[in-house]
């Protein structure tokens, strides 16, 4: 196996031996490859005892470490995780598979000493999870390999962990152009996809508050005019579903020329209108909707929340041929944004130019600055009605946003 590595890596492999070893910064950047690297290291120089591979879920350590482990060595060297007891072996030495996925996977620690732990994406684990993880590494010589993805600031691993001097802790930052092994146009490439926030976390690996405006490229650029939209093949809708508050419609297209299109909306709010209307009544406007736009969307994204609705329309499925593809949403919101955000700043997301509560709710939705104090990247709960149904369509297509974007100038 040809081992070569970049400067940082080799800062690593040479210098990383702290009780703790935090490989942080962007995506695609060498931070798991070198640890994969170290593993096989760590087996021969530390003592033998228990050992753990610790991911958000056991389906990540798979997808994040095993397999990539089993592509460089084997799978007579690396197995994956196997029997009751979720055990991984790697070169002969066993290694407990631990899913930190909430507060519960406290307890699959409580117990357990260990001599060596490697740890997948760091900063999406509880911080309990992390405080009693510790304690158990309690071995004399124990060691902690890790990487993660920054997020902000005020995050507990960045600001009682790795700024924490008094702590032993090696801690190597990677940015997209510190990996001299990745292609030159698929690094272009990838740099079309994350705007924003999102650009100077994933591409180059600061730890960075996302605050203010959502949206703040959202611009005239992004708006057109409907008679001059080109033709389409493809078009989906987005729903968001409220009781107390708006109801709304979206109809997105992917024009010939590669662009999506929001083209029109409806919107309700029980608020502005007296009375909400219930299942049945916004199932018939949802049809007159499409009817309107004389439409055929190929899936009906609904917030998934809104079973009831959900339901209604899968009752009255034989009444319009579109029925017959609604989904429950993907409700992932920071994913979301991140893919709305790449489409606007590629100006690859256009806004049909009369929609103007729409236009209102892009040139307002914020990231909640309380939220933030907490480490946590939430938006304020408001102006967002519009712009989640055309999250849950962005989420619903990640094929064809990736390939949006790739096609972008």
């Amino acid at each position: 196996m040809d081992n070569k590595v970049s400067k940082k890596q080799a800062d690593i492999l040479k210098n990383a031996n702290s009780r703790w070893n935090l490989y942080t910064g962007a995506v695609r950047s060498g931070k798991s490859y070198i640890t994969n690297i170290l593993i096989p290291k760590r087996l021969k120089n530390l003592p033998d005892g228990r050992r753990a591979i610790i991911g958000k879920t056991e389906t990540t350590i798979m997808r994040n470490i095993l397999d990539p482990m089993q592509d460089m060595y084997g799978q007579k060297y690396v197995s994956d995780i196997e029997g009751k007891k979720r055990e991984a072996t790697i070169f002969g030495k066993k290694f407990y598979a631990i899913g930190a996925n909430d507060a519960r996977a406290v307890k699959k620690l409580q117990g357990a000493g260990l001599q060596y732990a490697v740890g997948d994406e760091i900063t999406t684990w509880p911080e309990e999870f992390f405080q009693m993880l510790k304690s158990r590494l309690d071995k004399k010589g124990a060691m902690f390999d890790g990487t993660c993805n920054p997020e902000g600031p005020y995050h507990w691993l960045k600001k009682d962990f790795i700024d924490n001097k008094n702590l032993d802790v090696y801690h190597q930052h990677f940015t997209i152009d510190d990996n001299p092994f990745l292609d030159n146009l698929f690094v272009e490439e990838l740099k079309k996809e994350y705007a924003g926030v999102w650009y100077d976390r994933y591409i180059l690996g600061k730890w960075v508050l996302a605050e203010g405006l959502i949206y703040p490229m959202f611009d005239d650029n992004n708006l057109f005019d409907r008679k001059d939209m080109p033709s389409y093949q493809q078009e989906w809708i987005g729903v968001d579903y409220g009781t107390s508050n708006d109801t709304v419609f979206e109809l997105i297209r992917l024009g010939d020329d590669n662009v999506l299109y929001v083209v029109d909306e409806w919107r309700y709010g029980a608020k502005n209108n007296g009375q909400p209307k219930d299942d049945t009544q916004l199932r018939v406007e949802l049809q007159e909707f499409i009817k309107r736009n004389k439409a055929n969307p190929d899936w009906i994204f609904i917030d998934p929340s809104a079973k009831s609705f959900i339901t209604e329309l899968y009752h009255h499925r034989q009444e319009f041929q579109a029925f017959y593809n609604v989904a429950g949403a993907n409700n992932k919101v920071l994913d979301g944004i991140r893919r709305i955000s790449s489409l606007l700043h590629n100006n690859v997301l256009k806004v049909e130019k009369t929609l103007d509560k729409l236009q209102e709710e892009f040139h307002s939705y914020s990231w909640d600055p309380r939220r933030q104090e907490l480490g946590e990247d939430k938006p304020i709960k408001k102006y967002d009605h519009g712009l989640d149904g055309i999250r849950y369509i962005g989420n619903g297509i990640p094929r064809i946003v990736e390939r949006v974007l790739m096609n972008a100038e």
